[in-house]
């Protein structure tokens, strides 16, 4: 049977193995979960991912990848051309590192000042099938979060020319999806980060970067 890319054109998670598939040069079926209607949490979504979350990928063999890195991982090993995860020892740590600083320091800041401030989010303070109270507190501590990993951008990006080293690579496609729909909290890169600024612009110039 071919992957099928379960998607969602408004929201960052998905985007993110949007990019990737695009980067690999591949043309993968898509249907979209329609996230405001509550499309996850319908019976027939669940069975495909019991955590009501997107992305989702279904392999050639009928697996459902339900995380970002285990789509990359999947992906890259099927398909290692162009790679996106590093070829040698040091990249892959190095990608998966910078990977990993971006989810926890960019992406879940993002979602705490997102999820716990939003009127509409009420009770939805996390992705999935469980409703969670929003707790306010942790909305000002996502802010202040976020803007300590604009530092820690900036400052690797001042010594680099892309995340992970010499490469655009997966690590690229997380901080820059993270950095774009950061937006929606009011919290962009700050304007005189140029390191970051000038990074920012050459993602946004990949054909990837328009999905």
């Amino acid at each position: 049977m071919p992957m099928i890319f379960y998607d969602c054109s408004t929201a960052p998670s998905p985007r993110r193995a949007r990019m990737f598939i695009a980067e690999k040069g591949l043309s993968v079926e898509t249907r979209q979960v329609d996230l405001r209607n509550d499309a996850h949490r319908a019976p027939e979504f669940l069975a495909i991912n019991p955590w009501g979350t997107v992305p989702v990928l279904v392999t050639d063999s009928g697996q459902s990848l339900t995380e970002n890195i285990a789509i990359a991982t999947y992906l890259e090993a099927a398909h290692p051309e162009p790679p996106l995860m590093g070829r040698t020892p040091e990249e892959k740590g190095a990608v998966s590192m910078w990977n990993a600083v971006c989810e926890f320091h960019a992406g879940l800041s993002i979602a705490e000042a997102l999820r716990n401030a939003t009127p509409a989010l009420k009770g939805r303070a996390l992705p999935g099938a469980v409703d969670y109270e929003q707790i306010p507190e942790l909305a000002a501590r996502g802010a202040k979060r976020l803007g300590l990993f604009y530092k820690t951008l900036e400052t690797r990006l001042q010594d680099s020319p892309w995340l992970a080293g010499d490469a655009f690579t997966l690590a690229d496609i997380t901080a820059f999806v993270f950095c774009d729909f950061a937006r929606i909290v009011k919290l962009p890169p700050p304007a005189e980060n140029t390191a970051t600024q000038a990074w920012y612009a050459k993602v946004q110039a990949r054909p990837s970067a328009a999905l």
